[in-house]
């Protein structure tokens, strides 16, 4: 009975497995943190399980204010969720099978190369050991920086505890703070600010980068998804840096009273963590809608593909952008870095980002009623945070209706598990193999 259940998990549709693995997940979760002792006066089903989500998912919101409600064990919890979310449910998997000396397959292969979004099946456990080994170092590297910070202030168990939890929590890109002001009370500390946002940007960049950058260790001779992912990150940042150091720059409630470091150092640490971490330093509901609707594209946008960052992944929005940019010069191929991109790629960039936009749209739209007491800029906000997998918020999700809790847990599930994964796990294969003529159609 039980092989003939593994036989037929393992061979339905690899996307199918992997969202069936995350809403398990999902419900272990949800009957974890419902445990008496994982909170100090109780949760409801759906809250414990809205925080469930956005911890597998690696988002960081919460309905409920998180230093309030959970115990110590009720945050470990909720750390675990989302070191497995982040790393990736089929790897702790193929990890434990190592660990025990069992063979790993050809089907549990192609699960892990579609759990870590790789392009080929080979060398997909090497690049799991080795996910592995870096997170979990970098984690502890982390780990031992923060405490050096926090423990003199907080005390070894308190402070111990923070400088672990932020340092998964950033690593896998969640945005969960122990603290209800999350990182507010560090705006000028560089310590902080340094170390969080270097494991963000490194959690951010896909571990197949960081595999490529080491195991080449020369920018000319790396992947051009490593070169995109390290020029576009650079780049990218850079520009919103100065856009939002320019928006912000004399608006009293955020960057306004500020001395010009201090200024810089915020504007750094938000534009770094507003692209999927989550973490926050500035009130967001005092930023002005300029650079609200800047970190909304920058949500959206996300981190690179085969990392813990969420949205439609930053080679996407490149591919669509020279795309856009080879059309209008009349070029018929987009090179970057002296290759050319095939067509079947620019086909999939565009549905990775038009799906996702007609279902932000459709939930706005529907939470525009059910939240009808919010503005359409604070639900379009938090919607973005969500299928982005960010966490930050401009204070919807503490008021949010049943309805409006469902919608953003499935937009987090759905940024996290990805469109084209939700798309192909849900379509039927089409066998037909006949072709029909073409026509020209008018479009502009």
């Amino acid at each position: 009975m039980f092989k003939k259940w593994k036989y037929n998990m393992l061979h339905i549709n690899p996307q199918r497995f992997i969202m069936l693995s995350y809403l398990i997940a999902m419900i272990i979760g949800t009957i974890l943190l419902m445990i008496p002792a994982a909170t100090k006066n109780g949760i409801s089903v759906t809250d414990a399980m809205f925080v469930a989500t956005s911890a597998i998912t690696v988002t960081g919101l919460s309905t409920v204010d998180f230093e309030q409600v959970f115990t110590r064990f009720g945050m470990t919890i909720v750390v675990l969720l989302v070191q497995l979310g982040g790393l990736g449910i089929m790897s702790f998997a193929s990890l434990i099978f190592i660990m025990l000396g069992k063979k790993i397959g050809l089907q549990e292969r192609m699960l892990l190369q579609q759990s870590l979004n790789v392009n080929s099946v080979g060398g997909v456990i090497r690049l799991a050991k080795y996910l592995f080994i870096f997170s979990f170092t970098i984690e502890f590297i982390a780990f031992i920086l923060l405490s050096i910070r926090w423990v003199p202030e907080y005390g070894i168990y308190d402070g111990g505890f923070a400088a672990f939890f932020h340092a998964v929590s950033a690593f896998n890109n969640a945005g969960f703070s122990v603290w209800s002001s999350n990182l507010i009370n560090f705006v000028n500390d560089p310590s902080v600010n340094i170390i969080i946002s270097m494991l963000i940007i490194l959690g951010g960049l896909g571990f197949t980068v960081i595999v490529d950058i080491y195991m080449k260790r020369s920018f000319r001779k790396l992947s051009l998804h490593s070169k995109l992912m390290i020029s576009g990150t650079v780049l990218i940042n850079l520009i919103a840096f100065i856009i939002f150091l320019f928006l912000e720059y004399d608006n009293i409630k955020t960057l306004g009273s500020m001395k010009f470091a201090d200024k810089l150092l915020a504007s750094y640490f938000q534009v770094i963590t507003c692209r999927t971490a989550g973490f926050n330093t500035l009130n967001i509901s005092d930023i002005e809608s300029p650079a609200l609707l800047l970190m909304m594209i920058l949500m959206f946008i996300g981190g690179g593909s085969g990392s813990t960052a969420g949205g439609i992944k930053l080679t996407t929005f490149i591919v669509i952008i020279t795309s856009v940019y080879s059309f209008l010069r009349g070029n018929k191929n987009i090179v970057l870095f002296r290759r050319t991109v095939k067509d079947s790629y620019i086909v999939k960039s565009l549905a990775t980002a038009m799906i996702p936009i007609f279902i932000i749209i459709s939930i706005v739209f529907v939470m525009s009623v059910t939240e009808k007491d919010n503005t359409l800029e604070t639900i379009l906000f938090e919607s973005v945070s969500a299928f982005g997998t960010v966490g930050l918020t401009m204070g919807l999700t503490y008021v949010l209706t049943p309805i409006g809790k469902y919608l953003i847990m499935f937009l987090m599930f759905f940024g996290k598990i990805g469109p084209l994964t939700l798309a192909l796990s849900l379509a039927k294969k089409d066998d037909v193999k006949i072709k029909h003529p073409t026509e020209d159609i008018l479009t502009s």
